[in-house]
């Protein structure tokens, strides 16, 4: 059952958003936003470019604190994924991700299943922008993290690339049962990824919507999948134009 702030009762909560706005100087960046995020559930969010998307994960990673409202954290460890993979140059992919954790078997495990198997001796100007986003991913998935939270990872990759990273993640989690919350203006990828997608305004941004997707069949080519995608597309459409 899905109640008010479209969390499932019983489930642990492990991110509470409550009435949070923020301001700089004169601009209003949010306005009284509030959701929650319960354990093992991947939340989207959708909003247009410039809303203040990342800046609300950042608030939720407790790395900004300058807002009013209250944000309740109940995770222990996160994973950071962010547009660029920032790696260590001249490191190799292995050195990478040991900098993060002198951990081997989780190390090997991380390559494993973000498909880096044979790439751990190169370094990071030799990989493609796919690869060297999986890197990223492994490296976050290394500390086995309770919240995993995607800043528009896939911005310059292809669909092929994204499709198949997408799916890796996908089954990274069934592995690893953590949560997401993964930022986005692509309606096909916070379909792909997530449960719910909470959609967000233009600044100031309030919820306008949320949507429980998590019966939509996690493939672009599925009759249903294109139908809901449309859908969220159309609403996107006549909320916007309302604000």
């Amino acid at each position: 059952m899905i109640n008010e702030t479209g969390t499932q009762k019983g489930y642990v909560t492990l991110v509470k958003v409550e009435h949070v706005s923020k301001h700089f100087e004169k601009l209003d960046i949010f306005n009284d936003l509030s959701f929650e995020i319960v354990a093992g559930q991947t939340v989207a969010l959708l909003g247009p470019s410039g809303c203040g998307k990342t800046t609300l994960i950042r608030m939720i990673a407790d790395l900004d604190e300058n807002y009013t409202g209250q944000i309740s954290r109940n995770y222990q460890k996160i994973g950071y994924v962010f547009q660029e993979p920032r790696l260590i140059p001249w490191k190799s992919v292995y050195d990478n991700l040991r900098f993060v954790l002198e951990d081997d078997e989780k190390i090997n495990e991380a390559l494993r299943i973000m498909k880096l198997d044979g790439f751990q001796d190169y370094r990071p100007a030799k990989l493609s922008g796919g690869m060297r986003q999986r890197v990223n991913l492994a490296r976050a998935l290394l500390d086995e993290p309770d919240l995993l939270l995607l800043d528009e990872p896939f911005t310059s990759l292809d669909l092929h690339t994204k499709l198949s990273i997408i799916e890796d993640i996908l089954e990274g989690k069934k592995q690893r049962t953590f949560s997401m919350i993964i930022v986005t203006h692509d309606v096909r990828e916070a379909l792909l990824m997530a449960d719910r997608i909470i959609l967000l305004s233009n600044k100031p941004t309030k919820i306008l919507e949320e949507l429980d997707v998590s019966q939509v069949p996690k493939d672009i080519m599925d009759a249903e999948f294109l139908k809901k995608e449309s859908e969220i597309l159309n609403t996107i459409v006549r909320r916007w134009s309302e604000v």
